[in-house]
């Protein structure tokens, strides 16, 4: 359950869906088909450290490029000239004949500065803008718990041999810190090992790509045009091996409106589903088609808590998977469960092994799961905004030592149960304890300073939000209140705060 005082707030307007463009390139190399995968700066606002194709978000030069260049036609066209212009600006690239060629040093330096700057470059000649061999292979919609959705064109073209590429550039810009060719399966099998963070769509388009270069005997060309004519969309969205997510949209508080359920464990064994949160026909059906999609067994439906923005309608979730429910001792209080899980048990799910950690101050039978994939964080952390720790059941300092202890634990990624993956698991945790310590600071100053009533120690601790909602915003301030009382900080007469 996040919370708006210390998330951001997100109307409707800023949920529009904008448009981007990604390019697939890839060349014969020494073991084959190889395809050219860049590492994202950990300043990139969208996935951070992960690897990922070559592209961004559709501008205003690119739909004037449409009106301007001749061979920009069709439907994609500004997705085209989009990813034109990108690979200029990231890889010092250009498309030439069906073929890839460097681009003048001086020309790109243009470009990076500005990037109007492509189009007055194509039409001096300076920048060649050939589609002479692109196709589009795939449209993605971005899943929607992230905060901003993107429409995205894949497109792909074959660059030729290893030894007509010429050799990527990441001087000048500021989005991949390095680049990498290899073959698909190469890519998937470092994935697996959790030595790489591939972005969702780019690990369903890599399947695609090994399986029809299979079914073609390695023929890029063949394999580009079966992936044209299957147009396949968004499938699994994998957010690491062994973890599937399926966003089912709950009343949960803003500014999420979905929860993420989990698919956990072994790809071809044993997994369980954790969260599933449906309570509409709609989201059943999306759990259902994720279960029967996967090639493993499903063993046990699993709940981190039991929040109704959790753990959906359980009379129809028995029903559609007929599993036993496991969870831990406080929620099995609430709902009938067939396995109480521990602090620190672990649970072998095929050829993954996953350990079951108890961290309360959400709530007091918060569970989290912990394995080589990260850490399924439930509503320890939100992907976007921060946690709700109410007062009546939640336990500040409790939280704020279960932060320590997930930072000291070093997960991998952190799958949440609001918002998308976390790529940078330590950095948001720290940025967690950091921000509660400082408002719990802000708190006990405010009680200092003389202020008794809970509206006013609210107002002047979230005095720096001005956009949280009054009611949250007292919500929270109890549950800091509370904390400073158990530790004999503060004393509560009547309806007053005091100093000890």
């Amino acid at each position: 359950m996040s919370e708006v005082p210390d998330g951001v707030e997100m109307g409707v307007a800023s949920r529009k869906i904008r448009p981007s463009a990604t390019l697939m390139i890839t060349r014969d190399g020494i073991d084959g088909v190889e395809v050219l995968l860049g590492r994202r700066s950990e300043s990139m606002p969208a996935f951070p450290e992960y690897w990922a194709f070559p592209g961004g978000g559709l501008s205003r030069v690119d739909k004037l490029a449409v009106e301007e260049l001749d061979q920009l036609t069709g439907t994609n066209a500004a997705a085209i000239a989009a990813i034109m212009r990108e690979v200029v600006e990231e890889l010092g690239f250009a498309c030439d004949n069906g073929k890839i060629v460097a681009v003048d040093s001086m020309a790109r330096n243009l470009v990076v500065e500005d990037k109007a700057n492509w189009l007055v470059q194509v039409k001096q000649g300076n920048i060649p803008c050939d589609t002479t061999g692109i196709r589009h292979i795939s449209s993605r919609t971005t899943p929607p718990f992230g905060p901003v959705l993107f429409e995205n064109t894949f497109l792909h073209i074959h660059g030729g041999s290893i030894e007509e590429i010429p050799q990527a550039s990441i001087v000048g810009q500021t989005e991949f810190v390095d680049f990498e060719w290899q073959t698909a399966e190469q890519f998937l099998q470092r994935w697996q090992r959790f030595e790489m963070k591939i972005a969702p769509p780019v690990v369903t388009l890599l399947m695609q790509l090994k399986r029809t270069l299979s079914q073609y005997n390695g023929d890029m060309i063949l394999s580009a045009e079966e992936m044209e004519k299957q147009q396949i969309g968004r499938r699994s969205i994998l957010f690491a091996y062994g973890v599937e997510v399926v966003p089912v949209k709950t009343a949960t508080l803003p500014p999420a409106d979905h929860t993420n359920s989990y698919l956990i464990g072994d790809p071809d064994g044993d997994f369980v589903l954790v969260d599933p949160a449906a309570r509409m026909r709609e989201g059943m059906e999306q759990l259902a088609t994720a279960v029967e999609r996967h090639n493993g067994n499903l063993v046990a439906i699993l709940f981190t808590h039991p929040h109704s923005d959790h753990l959906g309608d359980i009379d129809l979730l028995r029903e559609a998977f007929d599993v036993p429910i496991w969870a831990s001792q406080e929620t099995a209080s609430q709902i009938s469960c067939q396995r109480i899980l521990v602090d620190e048990e672990f649970l072998q799910l095929g050829k993954q092994k996953w350990q079951v950690l108890q961290t309360p101050g959400h709530h007091p039978g918060h569970i989290c799961l912990l394995g080589d994939a990260g850490l399924v964080a439930g509503d320890m952390v939100a992907g976007i905004g921060t946690i709700l720790i109410p007062p009546n059941e939640g336990d500040m300092d409790q939280y704020l030592q279960q932060l320590q202890r997930l930072i000291d634990l070093k997960p991998h990624l952190i799958f949440p149960s609001h918002g998308p993956v976390i790529p940078l698991p330590e950095k948001k945790l720290l940025y967690y304890l950091n921000h509660r310590a400082a408002r719990h600071q802000k708190v006990l100053d405010a009680v200092a300073d003389g202020n008794q009533t809970l509206a006013q120690i609210a107002n002047i601790a979230y005095q720096d939000s001005p956009d949280a909602h009054p009611l949250l915003a007292q919500d929270q301030t109890l549950s800091h209140l509370l904390s400073h009382q158990r530790n004999g900080k503060i004393r509560q007469q009547k309806n007053n705060w005091k100093m000890v």
